[in-house]
């Protein structure tokens, strides 16, 4: 274990995601003055790394040894302490260390978005670039394939809201669909009335927990007989904003989980008929349904979704090595997966995406070239890589600590592996974003096709528009007019959704009062 002792609160996430990315083979522990360690006098006197911030100073030292950052005086010195001191941290961690890392001292998890807005301000891509050099000590690569995903989102979004494709409707080729209403910075400036919107529904329910997995899902053995009553509380929800936001447009709708194909086909048909009855969807522009594990998919369940007009689907392997499936838990098979795909593009769909995730224990680049090989063969329309991020909650963690495992750190080099093939499929990426604790201080990058780029994954990465969110452990997110955002969580476990449901419906008619009581503002 690496403990450090932090004197400020509020520096406690940039500390641990930088030092855990030096250290990654660490478990490390950062130590305020508000922690509830049992052992806070005993672990403090075992701190390796020392922070100290105090005035216009913070001192830092690691294994005795010191440094020191100091800001003039001024109005704004607290502020510029606290801007410079990711600054100062990297930089020590890094001559201590003798690494540099290809993200350099951003620990927040949307990096485009800083392209994003200069993009907006109109800043050339060589300027960008040399902003995430100089102040970010972002490599070259990282910092160019920031930009470009942010110029592709900026410019997707922009022809969506001007109508550059199209007539706005419903249709099965997503890209082709367009919104007919204008945009502004940031993809929307929109006045409340007028805003579109997105419609997240969480499907909490998997086969089995796969061991990396931190996500809000449950073996659907042991709940398959609360399902129904589960689905009910999802309508009650749908009505409450559906009642709401009558006369929005909804943009998109996304079925995630979990696992949203655990649900049997009448019970996908159940769901989906529900949302088709209480919100319009000859707006939408992307239907996506996570077909996901290749074990839950049936013949029956596919043509409900295709039937129900879903546009998109994933179907998604992770690696297409068995014995790695094996150790993960993961249950589908290659040859299910193979199999799964197959049946997918037999039923009709033409926009599927997989997922894969880089960094898996035992994996070498062989392993992921050989992933690559079979998906490009397979030839989806878009392509979602993932770096191994080990979660503090996930089983992976508590396995890795219970068996000493030393896992494959993720490379550059097994992410330009999985670069190349999504271009050998004629692919582009389009979204990025980053999470704590990635295998090898890396990414998750969206490659897909023209014309298949997820709408809703640019939306949600980039925050420019309301999704309601409805089910466990869903997270509503209001965007306001002036760019704030107001977030509202439902419970994570499932019969505690289920006791609650009034609850979790008084915290949107709250999200609903506020957005009301602003719009009267706005008059």
């Amino acid at each position: 274990m690496l403990i450090v002792d932090l004197n400020r609160e509020n520096y406690e996430y940039d500390v641990h995601a930088l030092v855990k990315s030096f250290f990654p083979e660490e478990q490390v522990t950062v130590l305020t003055p508000e922690s509830r360690e049992d052992r806070r006098e005993e672990l403090s006197r075992a701190a390796r790394i020392r922070i100290n911030v105090s005035g216009r100073e913070a001192v830092l030292a690691i294994d005795g040894r010191e440094y020191r950052l100091e800001v003039e005086e001024g109005a704004r010195a607290q502020e510029r302490l606290k801007e410079g001191f990711k600054k100062f941290l990297y930089q020590v961690l890094s001559k201590e260390t003798g690494k540099e890392l290809p993200w350099g001292n951003l620990t927040g998890i949307r990096p485009t978005k800083i392209a994003y807005g200069f993009l907006e301000e109109g800043r050339s891509r060589e300027e960008i670039i040399r902003h995430y050099q100089e102040k970010h000590f972002v490599s070259t690569g990282k910092a160019a394939l920031s930009v470009d995903i942010a110029a592709r989102e900026r410019e997707l979004l922009s022809r969506l809201h001007r109508g550059g494709y199209g007539e706005a409707g419903y249709s099965r080729d997503s890209g082709k669909a367009g919104y007919s209403r204008d945009s502004g910075k940031a993809g929307y400036s929109r006045g409340f009335g007028e805003a579109g919107y997105s419609l997240y529904v969480g499907i909490p329910f998997c086969p089995t927990t796969c061991l990396y997995c931190s996500f809000t899902s449950f073996p659907i053995g042991g709940y398959r007989k609360i399902v129904d009553a589960y689905i009910d509380c999802l309508i009650r929800e749908m009505d409450l904003v559906a009642g709401q936001y009558a006369g929005r447009t909804l943009d998109c709708v996304y079925i995630g989980g979990g696992t949203p194909t655990t649900l049997e086909a009448e019970q996908l048909d159940r769901l989906i008929t529900a949302l088709k009855d209480r919100f319009d969807f000859s707006t939408v522009q992307e239907f996506t349904v996570e077909a996901g594990r290749a074990d839950s998919i049936t013949p029956e369940k596919l043509q409900v979704l295709y039937r129900q007009k879903v546009t998109r689907i994933s179907v998604n392997p992770q690696t297409m090595k068995q014995e790695t499936l094996d150790i993960i838990g993961r249950n589908a098979s290659v040859k299910q997966v193979e199999e799964a795909y197959a049946l997918a593009r037999q039923t009709g769909f033409d926009n599927i995406n997989m997922d894969l995730i880089l960094g898996l224990p035992g994996e070498l680049e062989a392993d992921v070239q050989r992933t690559i090989d079979r998906v490009v063969e397979l030839a989806p329309d878009s392509l979602t890589v993932h770096s191994l991020a080990v979660k503090r909650a996930s089983r992976l963690n508590r396995w890795i600590q219970e068996n000493r495992a030393v896992m494959l750190h993720n490379t550059d080099e097994t992410m330009e592996i999985a670069a190349r093939g999504a271009a050998r499929l004629g692919m582009v990426p389009y979204y990025l974003y980053r999470q704590k604790n990635m295998s090898g201080n890396l990414e998750n990058v969206g490659y897909a096709r023209e014309g298949k780029l997820g709408l809703y994954n640019i939306l949600i990465m980039e925050e420019v528009q309301t999704v309601m969110a409805l089910g466990a452990g869903s997270i509503t997110k209001l965007v306001l007019p002036d760019g704030r955002i107001e977030r509202r969580e439902n419970v994570k476990d499932v019969k505690l959704y289920l006791e609650k449901l009034e609850e979790m419906l008084e915290r949107k008619r709250e999200l609903f009062a506020l957005e009301s009581s602003l719009e009267r503002e706005s008059l």
